[in-house]
């Protein structure tokens, strides 16, 4: 609730900057925080599921407010009618986390009581899992690049695709459908594909989601039409959702459950500091070269992306591969 107000009120850049400042603190607490409830909840079987629905749920509430905004936007103006959606979905979700939401740390420690705990991977320090999961183990360090690149490509999308989409005279409320296209499939296919992760494996999911990426943002910088782009952003999404909840379970595929909620939060680090990457990236490149060569840049990052993961990371399903890993 203390985001909306700031940005209905803003005077200056400043006051918006302290909103996003509180939206990212909001973001780190509550997003994490369902995931690591999630992965408690579900066993090793089903985690890829549980995954997509929670980002499924996510992703699909941020497509249809994207609709909805532009709508907003067009008939009333910017401020505040579009941000009186995030006052109310704040309030809603207050209520429902008073009356529905329950600890779930002892499901966690249930499932630890069954691993080798006697195993000096079971206590590891902060540093230990920092390091573990940001750069020396293979899989978990495939995830957290794999997620940076792909909140790169988000974040950037938030800044340049507008910006590219209106070069061509586009109404703003087909702008605002362009908008909700990515995010959209992005979340009703990860019901889908984190399904399919169970059934199939995480790596190579991860490896085609992200060359999918690469290859709707390929179309998107070279599109000129609302045809074109629609058709891009919706494969941008397909390969986004291939990637997104796969990477969350893999984590927790590998990361023992006494330290696996720290090791989310290490992931998420990395992945959600792709936003800010992708605005960085995307401004100074769409600044010295132009829009179409920024989300190029983009393109090709995202296919080294894919390419490391499936040069580096191993299968972490543990249905796929039984062998004992980190636990």
């Amino acid at each position: 609730m203390a985001v909306p107000l700031p940005l209905i009120w803003a005077p200056s850049w400043g006051w918006v900057v302290a909103a996003n400042v509180l939206l990212g603190i909001n973001q780190g607490m509550t997003w994490s925080t369902t995931v690591i409830m999630k992965i408690d909840l579900v066993g090793p079987r089903q985690r890829g599921l549980a995954m997509g629905f929670n980002e499924a749920a996510g992703y699909g509430a941020v497509a249809i407010t994207a609709v909805l905004a532009g709508y907003l936007a067009a008939r009333y103006g910017l401020r505040p009618a579009p941000f009186l959606l995030g006052l109310s979905y704040a309030l809603i979700a207050v209520g429902l986390t008073a009356v529905f939401i329950r600890e779930t740390r002892g499901h966690a420690q249930l499932e630890a009581s069954h691993h080798d705990n006697t195993h000096p991977d079971t206590l590891l320090t902060n540093r230990q899992i920092f390091l573990r999961t940001s750069f020396t183990e293979p899989a978990l360090s495939s995830t957290s690049q794999a997620g940076l690149v792909n909140n790169l490509n988000f974040g950037m999308s938030w800044g340049l695709f507008p910006i590219l989409f209106a070069t061509t005279a586009m109404p703003v409320d087909r702008i605002g459908i362009l908008i909700a296209v990515y995010p959209a499939v992005w979340g009703v296919a990860q019901l889908a594909t984190g399904a399919l992760s169970d059934r199939w494996g995480r790596k190579h999911l991860i490896t085609a989601g992200m060359l999918t990426q690469a290859a709707g943002l390929a179309l998107i910088a070279t599109g000129h039409t609302f045809t074109w782009w629609l058709a891009a952003t919706a494969l941008l999404g397909a390969g986004t959702a291939m990637v997104y909840p796969t990477l969350l379970a893999a984590v927790g595929d590998v990361a023992h459950p006494l330290w696996r909620a720290r090791a989310v939060g290490v992931y998420r680090l990395w992945r959600d500091s792709g936003y800010a990457a992708g605005a960085i990236v995307g401004g100074i490149t769409a600044d010295l070269w132009g829009l179409r060569a920024a989300i190029w840049t983009a393109a090709i990052i995202t296919v080294a992306s894919g390419l490391a993961v499936a040069v580096r990371m191993y299968e972490t399903h543990p249905i796929t591969d039984r062998s004992d890993v980190s636990k």
